[in-house]
């Protein structure tokens, strides 16, 4: 069975799929998280299905059928689901079935969410948008225009510092935010992507393909550091931005279209 394909749809009566719009125009709708019980940002969250045989799966790409449930992108909400009963007490009544649980569905939701990111970043190179290697990441960052930098978990620090303060001098002088860092692939995993033997600088321009990036990487953090914590220089790098802003067309980065859709 391939839990990505094989979900029937579930009854129309799960809780946190079909919440009240709240505001006007684009604004997402809340869902209700099912394991705080608070209305949260679906971009912050994962939306859970129940497949045939009772497994509670992640909805990973978005495009499970049926009714689901909602909860917070983080591992600590998914493992507090778990011992509360969270997913029985919201599959279970729904379902009228027993409800299976994976002991291991933390390390599985990281490792899907994981293989989303490094996906979008192949899409990102195919798209053209992509840019690798030491000296045109550096001339990138001149231009001030990086949405999104990366950099192999296991690369040295001489070369990223290098790159790191060209990028910050250019975000302080235009006044703008410094791009996100994704720091938590290691060379070999993002040489793959691009058909290399490694890659250890990358990076990509502000746009929609950067700004799903991030919406993807935002869930991410909630299981794995961007930043790895062995890194000796850490506490000089980008942290995690929070806020998404539009790119210069005013769209989001999760309206781009199937392929990154955002589901239901």
């Amino acid at each position: 069975m391939n839990p990505h394909t094989d979900i029937k749809p579930t009854p129309d009566d799960l809780p946190s799929d079909d919440l009240p719009r709240r505001g006007h125009g684009h604004k997402p709708r809340e869902r209700k998280d099912i394991a705080s019980g608070e209305l949260r940002d679906p971009a912050d969250m994962l939306r859970l299905a129940f497949s045939p045989d009772g497994q509670v799966v992640a909805d990973i790409y978005g495009k499970l059928p049926g009714r689901g449930a909602w909860i917070e992108a983080s591992r600590q909400a998914v493992k507090n689901a778990a011992k509360s009963g969270a997913y029985a007490r919201t599959f279970s009544r729904a379902t009228k079935r027993k409800v299976i649980i994976a002991d291991d569905f933390a390390d599985r939701v990281e490792a899907g969410l994981a293989a989303r990111v490094l996906g979008m970043i192949g899409m990102a190179k195919r798209a053209g948008l992509l840019e690798s290697g030491f000296e045109n990441v550096r001339s990138s960052a001149r231009t001030g225009e990086i949405g999104v930098r990366i950099e192999a978990s296991d690369g040295k620090s001489d070369g990223r510092s290098k790159i790191r303060v060209v990028v910050k001098a250019l975000a302080k002088e235009l006044e703008t935010p410094p791009p996100l860092l994704i720091g938590c692939f290691s060379a070999l995993e993002l040489g793959k992507i691009i058909g290399r033997d490694n890659m250890v600088h990358a990076c990509l321009p502000r746009g929609k393909m950067a700004t799903a990036i991030i919406h993807e990487a935002r869930r991410l953090a909630g299981f794995r550091e961007l930043v790895p914590l062995d890194w000796p220089d850490r506490e000089y790098e980008t942290q995690f931005i929070t806020e998404v802003s539009p790119d210069d067309n005013g769209d989001m980065g999760g309206e781009i279209g199937g392929e990154i859709g955002d589901g239901i």
